[in-house]
């Protein structure tokens, strides 16, 4: 017979709550974007705008991300991008580089460290929201964090908590200098279309084969 006293009741764990971000997304003036970036037939200011493009809505579509920072002075992709919701345009002003551009956006919407933050490279075509929200909840569990590029040198997110100080330090070789600076490096896969940065040709192709935006897709041959 069961005893009716003395059972104990399994305890209701509070719920974890989930961490949404503020992502901002430094954004070069086309004309002077992915210089590095040569296809035939292919302008090259349509193209890294179309990048751009295709960045931004991903990281809009993220069920983590509750506002995308826009840090540009390219008035053409403020005008294209008018569709794409939970959209804010900050301008960058005088031109001092990806870590400046990102400490303005960051200033802007946060300058109390209340929110997590997040900064996100906008040369990534073939991102997917869901890709970039399972980098976000890996994120929530340490003070700061960073996801490596494909090559494993670079850097395409960086991120810091609520209450954790902001630094960044994008760049070629900047994975090492994000964990020299304090970084985790967050356990994201080779295969993550979060990875795969855009700057050559070659890098294209292999955005390509896990699947453009479609902005980009357009604009490439078949």
């Amino acid at each position: 017979m069961t005893p009716l006293f003395g059972r104990r009741k399994r305890a209701v764990e509070p719920a974890v709550p989930t961490h949404r971000w503020v992502v901002v997304v430094p954004v070069k003036p086309s004309a002077r974007a992915k210089t590095r970036l040569d296809v035939d037939g292919v302008g090259r200011v349509d193209l890294a705008r179309a990048i751009a493009l295709d960045t931004l809505t991903a990281a809009t579509a993220c069920e983590l991300v509750a506002q995308v920072v826009v840090v540009t002075d390219d008035a053409a992709l403020a005008r294209e991008a008018a569709m794409i919701p939970a959209l804010r345009f900050v301008p960058e002003g005088d031109a001092r580089g990806l870590d400046a551009a990102v400490a303005t956006g960051v200033s802007a919407i946060d300058p109390n460290a209340r929110m997590p933050r997040a900064a996100l490279l906008g040369d990534l075509p073939a991102l997917r929201p869901a890709d970039l929200a399972d980098a976000l909840r890996a994120a929530a569990s340490v003070p700061r964090g960073v996801v490596p590029d494909a090559e494993g040198t670079g850097s395409t997110l960086v991120t810091a908590n609520a209450g954790a100080e902001w630094a960044s330090s994008f760049g070629d070789g900047s994975f090492a200098r994000h964990v020299a600076l304090g970084c985790t490096a967050l356990p994201i896969p080779d295969a993550s279309t979060l990875r795969r940065d855009v700057d050559t040709a070659d890098q294209l192709d292999a955005a390509r084969m896990l699947g453009l935006g479609p902005r980009t897709a357009a604009l490439l041959p078949g």
